[in-house]
């Protein structure tokens, strides 16, 4: 974060301990999302380093939470205005920068794969459970899997578990494998990713 001005390094750790909790955000005009004001909550901002007008900080956030207007709200509450120079993402749910690996890697995984060696590249593959593993989860029945891998909403009567909090779940079978990923629609949910494939599991549905 570039500060407009130089502020001493006390007050501006006050004012990242009063940015965190929940907070409310405008989008920037240049974003994918509508600019309707938004709550979302910073676990924690931590100031590592400082030098001059440039603040580097260590931001914990809930996913949908704006940087750069982050930036520019705290270069308000400051009174001296600041805007995000450059942002790292360390970490996405539970993939870190330990699951990173350089395109040269990427490259060499490609020949050897070509070569008949998918050693290398599998191991770089990363699970999809492993990806999902954060999100809330429903199960569904088997008639209902078919129709799920065409495409097809999951409606509640074909929905046998559902603990589930939030708008994005998992979608599992009952033998808990994960078939994709989806998004309420009411009491039902419309599945956004599909995993598994079409006729694995026996149709349950009939065609108009």
């Amino acid at each position: 974060m570039l500060l407009h001005k130089i502020v001493e390094r006390e007050k501006i750790e006050g004012i990242l301990k009063e940015f965190t909790g929940e907070i409310f955000q405008f989008p920037p005009l240049r974003s994918a999302v509508a600019r309707n004001l938004r709550k979302r909550t910073v676990h924690s901002l931590e100031l590592l380093e400082m030098k001059g007008r440039h603040v580097l900080f260590r931001a914990d956030v809930e996913s949908g939470v704006y940087i750069r207007t982050l930036c520019r709200d705290i270069g308000d509450a400051l009174l001296v205005g600041a805007n995000m120079v450059e942002l790292r993402r360390t970490r996405s749910g539970p993939i870190d920068e330990s699951y990173l690996s350089t395109l040269q890697k990427l490259k060499d995984a490609h020949t050897l794969y070509k070569e008949g060696d998918d050693k290398l590249l599998s191991g770089m593959i990363i699970d999809p459970e492993q990806v999902t593993k954060d999100y809330p989860k429903i199960v569904i029945k088997e008639s209902a899997i078919d129709a799920m891998a065409h495409g097809a909403t999951v409606f509640r009567k074909g929905i046998i578990e559902d603990m589930a909090e939030g708008n994005t779940v998992r979608i599992m079978s009952p033998k808990g494998e994960l078939l994709g990923m989806g998004i309420r629609d009411g009491v039902n949910v419309k599945p956004t990713v599909v995993l598994i494939d079409r006729n694995v599991y026996p149709k349950g549905w009939k065609s108009s």
